[in-house]
């Protein structure tokens, strides 16, 4: 897998830090064939947006992890497999932030998170 960081100088605060190491690793075992793997993140004022870009000859999202990071995955679907999708939902959410993901059988994956800064 090929890494494009796209990280700005400024320090990230370690909320963001979490999700977007976690985003990383979540699309990272989506190219199961190798691939393009960008990470970026931008810090501006009020807000921290991260974004996960995956792209490669066969890219595959277990539809339990896209269900966690969506937020319809139901309490019994919950494991140690989805753990990691399921806590970065709920760490965007919990800081009153904003999840986007790319739909279904898309030729590439995008997860996005924007998390406001702490008051």
């Amino acid at each position: 897998v090929k890494i494009g960081w796209m990280v700005g100088e400024d320090m990230l605060d370690k909320l963001p830090v979490k999700i977007l190491l976690n985003l990383a690793l979540i699309a990272g075992d989506a190219l199961v064939r190798g691939g393009q793997l960008d990470i970026g993140a931008e810090r501006r004022p009020g807000v921290t947006e991260i974004v996960v870009r995956a792209e490669g000859p066969k890219l595959v999202l277990d539809p339990d992890l896209r269900a966690a990071l969506a937020g319809t995955l139901p309490p019994e679907g919950l494991a140690s497999r989805t753990s990691a999708a399921w806590m970065v939902r709920a760490l965007v959410m919990s800081a009153g932030g904003e999840m986007v993901l790319s739909p279904a059988g898309e030729p590439m994956l995008l997860f996005g998170a924007s998390i406001p800064d702490a008051h």
